[in-house]
C-alpha cells in the first residue's frame, strides 16, 4: 500500500540527553534521556506524509509546531529511531492503550480519552532486573510497539490491513 493510505503509527524515539520540552498547552515537562513511543494517526488526505513531516522536524529541517509530538521531535537530542505503522486502519487508541504509561498526562491525547499517546520505555538503566544498553531498550520498546501494532489489527478483522515498520528519521 502506499503512504497515501494512511492508517496509525508509533514513533519509536531516542532521547540521547535528559531535556526539557516545554509541549503546548500542557507546559514544560523533563524528560530523562532514553526510549519513547509516540502514538499517532495519519488518516487525512496525505496519508502517511505525516510521518515525513515528523521526520523533517527530527532532523531540524521543520520548525513549525502544530502537535504535542513536534516539541520533543524539535528537541536537539531527539531523533525517530523507526516507525511502525498499521496500514489501512485507525487503531491509534488501540495501541497506546497496550503501551506503557506515558510521563506526560494528555500528550498527544487531546482529542480522546486515552491518558497519553506518549510512552516510555523501562525507566532508568535496568529492564527487568538487568543492565540493558540503549540499543536494547529500544529494540524492547519496538517490539513492545510492533506487538501492540499486530494486536490491534488483529482485532479490526480487516483483512487488507497489515503492519509493517519503517526507517526514522535518518532517511
Amino acid at each position: 500500500m502506499s503512504d497515501a493510505a494512511g492508517g496509525s503509527y508509533t514513533l519509536v524515539v531516542a532521547l540521547a540527553d535528559d531535556a526539557t520540552v516545554s509541549a503546548g498547552a500542557l507546559g514544560e515537562h523533563r524528560l530523562p534521556a532514553g526510549a519513547y513511543a509516540y502514538t499517532g494517526s495519519a488518516l487525512g488526505s496525505g496519508g502517511f506524509s505525516r510521518v515525513d513531516r515528523h521526520r523533517r522536524t527530527a532532523r531540524g529541517d521543520n520548525d513549525t509546531r502544530h502537535w504535542h509530538v513536534d516539541y520533543l521531535l524539535g528537541h536537539p537530542a531527539a531523533r525517530i529511531d523507526r516507525v511502525v505503522r498499521s496500514v489501512g486502519v485507525d487503531v491509534e487508541c488501540a495501541v497506546a492503550e497496550r503501551l506503557p504509561a506515558g510521563p506526560i498526562e494528555g500528550f498527544g491525547a487531546s482529542d480522546c480519552g486515552c491518558p497519553s499517546h506518549l510512552a516510555g520505555g523501562d525507566e532508568g538503566e535496568h529492564a527487568r532486573g538487568r543492565d540493558v544498553d540503549a540499543n536494547e531498550a529500544f529494540d524492547a520498546l519496538a517490539e513492545r510497539a510492533l506487538a501492540a501494532h499486530e494486536a490491534a489489527v488483529a482485532e479490526t478483522d480487516d483483512p487488507d490491513a497489515t503492519v509493517e515498520v519503517v526507517a526514522g528519521s535518518a532517511e
